[in-house]
């Protein structure tokens, strides 16, 4: 069976609906962020601000390595993993990969009472969020699926995910 990935912004539920999807499916349920944790002994904020995007990247993409030959997994991996070619060529290798989308005022409301997310510890985390979404679309466009969870439950994404993923398998993955 091919893995399940989820990519897209950060606030369009990636971590919510991958565990409900493996729990659906008797899958693992695996959070690249929370393997690069665990690997680094340090939160993704810290890493970035001692080391910055660009390292946080490498080790990303060296966690992506280790992760993806296992079968029967849900992925869910970081919002910028798309930046990376090689990234995205591995996960596809390996699974299939569904988009999980929401507009920018969405995902603003999802995500204003956070404070673990670098990338928006800015002045305007609003325009923050239009101008990485304005960069990453056509990386995540190139997904299997893409999915819109504005107004969606998580248990509804997942229902959509295991729906899709079950008729394209039909016995191939």
């Amino acid at each position: 069976m091919k893995n399940i990935v989820l990519i897209g912004f950060m606030g369009t539920g990636k971590t919510s609906v991958g565990k409900l999807v493996a729990k659906k499916l008797g899958f693992d349920f695996v959070d690249v962020d929370e393997v690069i944790e665990k690997a680094t002994g340090m939160e993704i904020s810290e890493i970035f601000s001692k080391f910055g995007e660009s390292r946080f990247r490498d080790i990303e993409e060296e966690m992506i390595k280790l992760i993806t030959p296992k079968k029967r997994q849900v992925i869910a991996t970081g919002g910028g993993v798309v930046l990376r070619d090689e990234n995205m060529k591995r996960l596809k290798k390996d699974g299939v990969i569904f988009c999980l989308r929401a507009s920018e005022n969405v995902i603003f409301e999802r995500l204003k009472q956070t404070t673990n997310r670098p990338l928006l510890q800015v002045e305007n985390p609003e325009e923050r969020i239009k101008e990485l979404l304005q960069k990453r679309m056509p990386l995540y466009e190139k997904a299997d699926f893409c999915i819109d969870t504005e107004g969606l439950t998580p248990e509804e994404v997942a229902e959509k995910i295991i729906k899709e993923y079950e008729r394209l398998s039909n016995g191939k993955t």
